[in-house]
C-alpha cells in the first residue's frame, strides 16, 4: 500500500506532500477517491507535490487554485500537477471523483509520458465532453480493478493504462494545430530542460550550467529550446524564476532577502529590481494583493525594496 503524507517544513516553506511506499520494490502507485486517498487530496492550504499527480473532478464547487491562478470548479475537469507546483483547494464543497498519484519511477517503461504530462500540466482548462467523460471514467475504473486486483504483470498494465489515460486527456485537450512539427531531438531535450528549471532547490540557475548538466553547447541548447518552445532558455528561466517567487510570497512568511534566496537570486536588491519590471509591482505589492501570507513583524520589510533599473 502507497501512502500520502505531509513532510511539515518549518513555517517559512512551502509544505510539501509526498507518497512513502512501506518497503522498496513496492509501486509508487496510488489511485482512489478523494475520500479513499484521504484528507490530503482535498487541502485547503497551499502545498507542493513530491510527485505527478492526474486529479479528475467529477462533482463538487468551489476553486482549484494552481500556482496562484483560480480555476472555478465547473465539473468534469481534469487536472495534471507535477514535482514543485503549488496548488490548494479552495471553499470547496462536495469535491469528487479520481486521484492518480505516482513518483517519475513509473514512467520508465514509457519515459515519452514525462513530455505529455507536461504538456497536459500547461492545460488546465482540459474539460472533457460527454463522450471524452465517459472514456476517461472508464480508464480510471479499469486501472482500480487492475491495481486492486494485483494478478502477475499488473504495473506494465497500470503503466499501459497511464499512457492510454494521457494521450485521451492530451486529444480533448488538443489546440488547433499549427506551425510546423518539432524535431524529435528538439522536443526531448526542451522537456529535459524543462524539468531541470521547474526545481525548485537548485541554486545554480544560468543558462551556461542547464547546458552542462543536459550535455550540450549554450548555442545548442538556445538553438534546440527555441525550435520546441518559441522562447529562448534565458526568458523561461527568468519566468520560472518569477513564478517561484510568487510562489513563495503567496504561500510563505519568507522576507524579501529570502524569497530572493528562494527564487535563485543571491542580491534581494536585484532580485526587487528584476521582480518590479517582471510583474509591474514589488515584492511587498505583490504579497498585498495577493492575499499572502506575511512575514513577521521584527523581519526586515518586505517592501524595503530600492528603486533603479535592471541590467539586462
Amino acid at each position: 500500500m502507497t501512502d500520502l503524507r505531509t513532510l511539515r517544513p518549518p513555517r517559512n516553506q512551502v509544505p510539501l506532500h509526498d507518497l512513502e511506499v512501506p518497503a522498496p520494490g513496492v509501486l509508487p502507485f496510488a489511485l482512489g477517491s478523494f475520500d479513499t486517498i484521504g484528507p490530503l487530496s482535498r487541502a485547503a492550504f497551499p502545498h507542493r507535490h513530491s510527485f505527478h499527480e492526474v486529479v479528475y473532478v467529477t462533482e463538487g464547487r468551489g476553486t482549484h487554485v494552481l500556482d496562484l491562478v483560480e480555476w472555478p470548479l465547473e465539473p468534469p475537469q481534469l487536472w495534471v500537477l507535477l514535482p514543485g507546483q503549488v496548488h490548494h483547494w479552495a471553499g470547496a464543497h462536495g469535491l469528487d471523483g479520481w486521484v492518480l498519484l505516482f513518483n517519475e519511477d513509473f514512467l520508465l517503461r514509457h519515459p515519452e509520458d514525462a513530455g505529455l504530462l507536461r504538456v497536459l500540466a500547461g492545460r488546465p482548462w482540459l474539460r472533457p465532453d460527454r463522450a471524452q467523460d465517459r472514456a476517461i471514467t472508464g480508464l480510471f475504473g479499469e486501472m482500480l480493478r487492475e491495481h486492486q486486483a494485483g494478478e502477475p504483470g499488473f504495473p506494465g498494465v497500470l503503466q499501459a493504462y497511464l499512457h492510454v489515460l494521457l494521450v485521451r486527456a492530451l486529444r480533448a485537450s488538443a489546440p488547433a494545430p499549427s506551425g510546423r512539427p518539432v524535431a524529435p531531438r528538439a522536443a526531448e531535450l526542451a522537456d529535459r530542460f524543462g524539468r531541470l528549471i521547474a526545481d525548485p532547490d537548485r541554486a545554480d540557475r544560468t543558462v551556461g550550467s542547464f547546458a552542462r548538466e543536459l550535455g550540450v553547447s549554450t548555442g545548442r541548447l538556445h538553438e534546440l529550446v527555441k525550435e520546441a518552445t518559441g522562447r529562448t532558455p534565458a526568458l523561461l528561466i527568468r519566468r520560472q524564476q518569477i513564478l517561484e517567487a510568487k510562489r513563495l510570497l503567496v504561500a510563505t512568511e519568507l522576507t524579501v532577502r529570502e524569497v530572493a534566496a528562494g527564487a535563485g537570486f543571491p542580491d534581494p536588491s536585484y532580485f526587487c529590481r528584476f521582480f518590479r519590471r517582471e510583474v509591474g509591482l514589488t515584492p511587498g505589492e505583490f504579497r498585498a494583493r495577493a492575499g499572502g501570507n506575511h512575514h513577521d513583524p521584527g523581519a526586515r520589510s518586505i517592501d524595503g525594496c530600492p528603486a533603479g533599473p535592471v541590467p539586462s
